[in-house]
């Protein structure tokens, strides 16, 4: 008998060591292969320095100049945060419900496989067996995914599953070669989906609760930590009741590993679910068509330099005051939506399309529908069948609309909403720094998601009576004062045999009285400004115009003075700048630098600045243009008293001849503003001119911005505007009308 253990004992052990080597042996070759993945059998893997710098996408951030995140550009929401700014009971939390053997292990935990075995084997599985690192692997490098299979992949589900595990492995281990634990924590928790299109922590954060990552609290911490097995299934907006029983296991664990006491786990348990959610979107937050349109601009940096907006996690930092910001949007809503309201009532059942004789234009609604996506798709899907097409465009569906007391749902059809978005007037304003050409506030129109037209730099519009500062700057630099008394008389101009005569805005050709240049700009007495172009000569005044920064196309002819060719507020912002800051353009700018996502600085961009003007008439046409605020008669002589009381103001308001455009810009020592209010189409006005005027339609959206300014920012101070360093003459800065002047009888003619 012994002779016999004797004899089968050595075989044992050689077969025992034979067994485990060759299992050794097997699996050196299995990885080895995989590695080295000859003739594509099992995918490719992530290179050596991509497991050494890991980079994981992210959403391109938009920063404003007082360091507020105004919003992101991204396929896939993601912006990471690093170890130091995750609360340590979220770190914790995650831990103990993840991987609580994470400071033990180096990427592969065998316990948890012998676990896992175990639980197969007796058809008892809880949980699986990946690590932290194993699952960063896999979130980072897409391990499943089609890019890194193979053809034996093309076999079925468990032969890729086996070779995406075995790759997950291999890679964690060097994920903890190369990075710390603390790093791997984060990246894991940058990484990872939250659904609704927030991808790391930090969007989740944001997303459900509306707050920075390190301000999460425990109970929070819990739940975002329990949608990690299944951000589905655990979703609290979609499953309230069961994301809440997955907050109270993660909980229970703590309590288990002694992280928390058993009073507090009970107290936590109780805490009901305390959601703020909002899916993050580019038609949210603040300056929503700011960010939409400078997105071509970077979008072009970007190709230029390497770059992916979406996945490169720059940091754009904006001209933008996220305070001033905030301050114009609630104007703009404030006045436009009472000023919505005057238009209703004003128009009440009748379209507000109408020609030049107030007639409803027949075809307005037809031309509009057939620009419709709507109808494109019906004409797509019936062709030729217009009865198919005309039954679906007046079929009612449910519907959500915009409104100024919120969206609603409601029920209409294609026409039913053409019609109803057409009624709504829209709007623009800028806000820029006439010293240093920032812009500081941009509100593009009433609503991203539904109108996403954008007011300030894309549409060009009429800019009426503003454009006659252009005339009057012209007038100045040759050397006529602003106290020049000219007479309200409308001027009869010979044009190739036709008689040019345009009245004032009340209609009439003027009285025959005595002005100075400051109130007939103060005024805005067409009669003068027609004068004073005939003097000049339109192709003067349109190279000064064009000089002093207005850049679209600018004809030379009488009416120029008259704001009859279409400008963008952009521009006319710029312009008069210009008369703020001594006569130097500045162009105006709004990206000072962009960084990578470690915060290094690509690119910085400065303005262009150029002397258009000299010294002395831009200080005159300031003084002219406060005359619009000062002068008796003037049309911003109604500016609130937060705004006058103690300031220099000037501005001109601008008034298009059918009320279709209203406009108004604003100077003061260290802010100009514009503000467009109008509808996207010009046969949409008010019903009378002085309803639409731009002293009524959008000098009070200017005036609220600027209370809120006095009233809430610290850096922006009333006071006088900067001087030239010559002496100024006083007679050009004291200009008074004779007592009893004469009127003159005879018209004008050149």
């Amino acid at each position: 008998m012994f002779s016999y253990e004797n004899k089968w004992f050595p075989r044992l052990v050689r077969l025992i060591w034979f067994s485990v080597i060759s299992v050794v042996v097997i699996i050196w070759v299995y990885i080895t292969l995989v590695i080295r993945n000859p003739y594509n059998w099992f995918g490719g893997m992530p290179s050596l320095a991509q497991v050494e710098n890991p980079e994981n996408d992210l959403s391109s951030e938009v920063i404003s100049a007082d360091g507020v995140p105004l919003g992101r550009y991204f396929r896939y929401n993601r912006s990471q945060v690093t170890f130091d700014q995750l609360p340590p009971h979220l770190v914790k939390t995650l831990l103990i419900s993840e991987d609580h053997r994470f400071y033990d292990h180096s990427g592969m935990d065998f316990i948890s496989y012998i676990r896992v075995f175990y639980g197969m084997v007796t058809f008892n599985l809880r949980g699986g067996g990946s690590t932290l690192s194993q699952q960063t692997a896999k979130n980072l490098f897409d391990t499943r995914g089609k890019e890194l299979q193979g053809t034996l992949g093309e076999l079925g589900s468990p032969v890729n599953l086996f070779i995406s595990k075995t790759k997950e492995w291999i890679l964690a281990v060097r994920l903890e070669k190369n990075l710390t634990k603390e790093e791997i924590i984060a990246l894991y928790l940058n990484t990872v989906p939250f659904n609704h299109n927030a991808y790391g922590i930090k969007i989740a954060a944001e997303t459900y609760f509306n707050k920075m990552v390190r301000d999460l609290t425990i109970e929070e911490s819990a739940l975002l930590v329990g949608m990690l097995q299944s951000p589905y299934v655990f979703n609290p907006v979609r499953h309230p009741e069961r994301a809440m029983r997955k907050r109270n296991e993660v909980m229970r664990k703590l309590f288990r590993h002694g992280y928390v006491s058993e009073r507090a786990y009970d107290s936590l348990c109780n805490i009901p679910l305390k959601l703020d959610f909002h899916v993050q979107s580019h038609n949210q937050g603040l300056a929503t068509h700011f960010r939409s349109l400078i997105q071509r601009d970077l979008l072009k940096w970007c190709e230029e330099n390497g770059y992916d907006l979406y996945e490169s996690g720059l940091k754009i930092h904006v001209t933008l005051d996220s305070r001033l910001q905030r301050m114009a949007e609630e104007a703009m809503q404030t006045h436009m939506q009472r000023l919505q309201g005057d238009f209703d009532n004003a128009w009440g059942e009748r379209d507000p399309w109408v020609d030049n004789q107030g007639n409803t234009l027949n075809g307005f609604l037809d031309r509009k529908i057939r620009q419709s996506e709507q109808y494109r798709a019906l004409s797509k899907k019936y062709g030729t069948d217009p009865d198919s097409i005309e039954i679906e465009l007046n079929r009612k569906r449910p519907m959500r609309v915009f409104s100024w007391q919120g969206e609603k749902d409601t029920l209409m059809s294609v026409v039913d909403s053409v019609r109803y978005y057409n009624r709504f007037l829209n709007t623009g304003l800028m806000a820029m720094n006439p010293n240093t050409g920032e812009i500081k506030a941009w509100v593009g129109g009433i609503n991203h998601k539904y109108f996403k037209y954008d007011h300030v730099l894309q549409a060009r519009r009429q800019p009426g009576s503003t454009f006659k500062v252009f005339v009057y700057g012209k007038a100045i630099e040759d050397g006529i004062s602003p106290c020049e008394v000219m007479y309200d008389v409308s001027p009869a101009i010979n044009i190739n045999g036709k008689i040019y005569q345009p009245a004032n805005s009340n209609g009439t050709f003027g009285n025959g009285k005595p002005h100075t240049l400051r109130s007939a700009l103060a005024k805005s007495l067409n009669s003068v400004t027609v004068q004073l172009t005939d003097k000049l000569t339109p192709a003067s005044v349109a190279d000064f115009a064009r000089r002093v920064g207005v850049t679209s196309e600018i004809r030379p002819v009488y009416s120029i003075g008259l704001g009859t060719q279409d400008v963008s507020l952009f521009e006319m912002v710029g312009a008069y700048s210009a008369f703020v800051n001594l006569g130097i353009y500045t162009q105006p700018y709004y990206i000072t630098r962009i960084e990578d996502k470690h915060g290094n600085t690509l690119e910085t961009f400065t303005p262009k600045r150029r002397q258009v003007t000299d010294e002395i008439t831009a200080y005159k046409m300031v003084y002219m243009l406060r005359g619009v605020a000062e002068e008796e008669g003037g049309s911003a002589t109604s500016l609130s008293d937060i705004v006058l009381e103690d300031n220099e103001v000037g501005g001109k308001t601008g008034t298009t001849n059918n009320a279709s455009d209203g406009w108004f810009i604003g100077i003061t020592r260290d802010l100009v503003t514009g503000v467009w209010v109008g509808a996207d189409e010009r046969s949409i006005h008010f019903p009378s001119w002085s309803m639409g005027a731009g002293g009524r339609s959008a000098m009070p959206m200017w005036d609220l911005f600027m209370q809120n300014v006095y009233q809430s920012h610290e850096a922006y101070h009333k006071g006088p505007f900067k001087k030239p360093g010559k002496e100024l003459d006083p007679q050009h800065f004291n200009c008074v009308i004779p007592e009893t002047p004469d009127a003159v009888d005879q018209p004008y003619r050149n």
